[in-house]
């Protein structure tokens, strides 16, 4: 095999004219699913990042209004959002900000997607009083409303463009169809959707067409929820208001099952003098230079630690064993649980 798997030193986001580092961060985790987070680290551990070199930064508007567990507390809407604008005061140039849209909560707790044209201005309007900011780097429809044409929806993002109030418009778990549709419209910088070594759904129709079409894919979760990183041991157990309690590959005989592939990781990553979470980082950034993993973290040490795995070399031999390592039909366990009404984009 023949096939170049050296890290690109910089990622353009499709045809936006924005070029990043090729690892981001992911801040969802800062407000809500993964247990509490503590505000004032959480602005600390955005401000270390920048100083560290990362320049994606990845929100939405909705982090923060929901929870894992139905009835428990919430930091609530726009929650996440003002936790980036507060660590950016000062440091907004050195920053590429990249927020979304259209989940919204309901006074019962659930979720609903909103689409409407008039929407996605007012949206915007909040987000960027939210971030202190003029202008959203890289704006995000972030789940579909069924009621309304993506047409109508992307063409009113294509309308903040030309204002100069977003530089670049990205989708979150679309088909290929709605893919082409939207891009017709106004070209896609950017693609979000679940990908890495455990999760690797993408692959068959999704990532081609994002490579036909010149749109740049934005894993999130690409440590599979921290279990990729080798956090995790036997009998392991997730509090209520820890999102993973609800994921069917974190129960019961899925999780020991899936255990074991991470074992034979960790026994790979010592061999390569580097961490499973920064061989499951490099295996992502191996695959092709039109990738940017976005993972979570609450602390500087693993900013530190994930940013680290763009110097981490792996032959194509190696992208390929790992890849059989975790071939889909052994990993346990589907993506998400009955009980989860939105499908989260971040992930440590």
């Amino acid at each position: 095999m023949n096939e170049d798997t050296t890290p690109a030193a910089r990622t353009q986001l499709g045809s936006s004219g924005i070029s990043v580092r090729p690892v981001g961060l992911g801040l969802m985790g800062m407000s809500q699913f993964y247990g509490a987070a503590d505000p004032d680290v959480s602005v600390a551990t955005i401000q270390d990042a920048i100083e560290l070199g990362v320049e994606l930064f990845d929100t939405s508007d909705y982090y923060g209004a929901s929870s894992a567990t139905p009835g428990r507390p919430v930091p609530g809407f726009g929650h996440n959002e003002e936790l980036l604008g507060r660590a950016l005061k000062g440091r907004r140039d050195r920053a590429v900000v990249a927020t979304k849209f259209s989940a919204r909560p309901t006074p019962e707790g659930r979720s609903f997607f909103d689409g409407r044209p008039e929407y996605v201005r007012a949206a915007c309007e909040a987000s960027l009083k939210r971030l202190g900011t003029d202008r959203i780097d890289l704006y995000y429809y972030h789940r579909l409303d069924p009621a309304v044409p993506v047409e109508d929806t992307v063409g009113a993002m294509a309308d903040l463009v030309v204002e100069g109030k977003v530089r670049g418009i990205g989708l979150s778990e679309v088909s290929t169809e709605i893919l082409r549709r939207a891009h017709a419209v106004h070209p896609v910088s950017a693609l979000q959707s679940e990908y890495s070594l455990w999760e690797r759904g993408v692959e068959a129709e999704v990532l081609p067409e994002c490579r036909r079409l010149g749109i740049t894919l934005v894993p999130y979760s690409p440590l599979g929820r921290g279990m990729l990183t080798g956090a995790f041991r036997r009998g392991a157990e997730f509090g209520r208001d820890d999102f993973r309690s609800t994921l069917p590959k974190f129960q019961g005989e899925n999780f020991e099952s899936n255990l074991r592939l991470v074992r034979e990781l960790e026994r790979f990553a010592s061999g390569a003098g580097a961490t499973p979470g920064q061989i499951a980082l490099a295996w992502l950034l191996g695959r092709h230079h039109d990738i940017v993993p976005i993972p979570g973290s609450k602390h500087p040490n693993h900013v530190r630690a994930n940013l680290a795995a763009t110097s981490v070399r792996l032959s194509a031999d190696d992208v390929a064993a790992l890849g059989a390592l975790f071939d889909p039909v052994r990993v346990k366990g589907g993506r998400y649980g009955a009980l989860n009404t939105l499908r989260d984009d971040t992930e440590e």
